[in-house]
């Protein structure tokens, strides 16, 4: 019998799904696995399911080779406390011997042996062929050295956002996509830079996650300016509540009073509550909450 599960892994974060064949696995499980960088230390995400059988496709990710025993424990933890400080103090002082244009972030030396990765920032391009020589020559192990961005940096780095919970980016995210401003005026989020960056200096990743939900409930709401019939008589339009699907109408002589959006009738096609689309430039800054 084969078995599939989740697993994350590696500095990065990575997520795959790995293949034993053996029973006895289980969430929350650290175990060894052998990824396409070679043998590593992960932790099982989700619950263990057996291959059905029927044409199921094992899967190309990787394969779990054993839970971790107590000498693999010790032996990652000595990796993760003696060996990474070490790697990363060399080749930080052998950045600065050679002057080159770049700043360690972070490394990971795998647990298998075979391969110890440098992750750095830098503006461009970086010629670090005699850098890695002089790694590979005092580690006798393969040498990485790869370029990344401010959002990765914080993935390596960073614990705990400004909600208090754990980086999302650490937790569950595999890719990390575009978040453009589009999406923080859709929530009428501040466009004060500090209340909307995260960790790594750019916009929230949650802010991507919100929008489409967004986008759904703008649609059901008429914009600002339209002519609505409510249970307390005609009036205008004059604001939104996003979240709570909630319509502001002026009723006239200073009077404002707030609908579910379900009790708004449009008076330009007698429709109840939700109406077709209108452009979302139209709608950017409607929203009170």
């Amino acid at each position: 019998m084969k078995y599939v599960a989740t697993v994350r892994y590696g500095a990065m974060r990575h997520l795959g799904e790995f293949m034993a064949e053996f029973s006895g696995l289980r969430m929350g499980d650290r175990c060894v696995i052998r990824t396409s960088r070679g043998v590593e230390i992960g932790t099982i995400l989700t619950p263990v399911r057996a291959l059905n059988g029927n044409g199921e496709k094992p899967s190309k990710d990787g394969n779990i080779l054993r839970k971790t025993t107590a000498d693999d424990q010790t032996k990652w933890e000595a990796i993760q406390n003696e060996d990474e400080p070490r790697e990363f103090s060399l080749c930080k002082k052998r950045i600065q011997e050679r002057g080159l244009p770049m700043r360690l972030v972070s490394v990971e030396h795998l647990f298998g042996g075979t391969k110890t990765i440098f992750y750095f920032l830098a503006d461009g391009r970086v010629d670090f062929r005699d850098l890695v020589r002089d790694l590979a020559q005092e580690y006798h192990t393969r040498i990485e050295m790869r370029q990344i961005g401010v959002r990765d940096e914080a993935r390596l780095l960073a614990d705990f956002e400004h909600c208090g919970r754990e980086l999302c980016c650490k937790t569950f995210i595999k890719n990390l996509e575009p978040v453009t401003m589009k999406m923080a005026k859709n929530q009428k989020a501040t466009l004060d830079p500090s209340k909307i960056s995260g960790r790594c200096g750019r916009l929230m990743c949650c802010l991507r996650f919100e929008d489409k939900t967004y986008e759904e409930l703008k649609r059901r709401l008429p914009r600002r300016g339209r002519r609505v019939s409510t249970p307390e008589g005609k009036g205008e339009v004059v604001g939104h509540s996003v979240l709570a699907q909630l319509v502001r109408v002026e009723l006239g002589e200073g009077r404002e009073l707030v609908f579910p959006v379900e009790d708004i009738k449009r008076l330009d096609n007698g429709r109840n509550g939700a109406a077709e689309a209108d452009k979302a430039e139209e709608d950017d800054g409607s929203a009170d909450g």
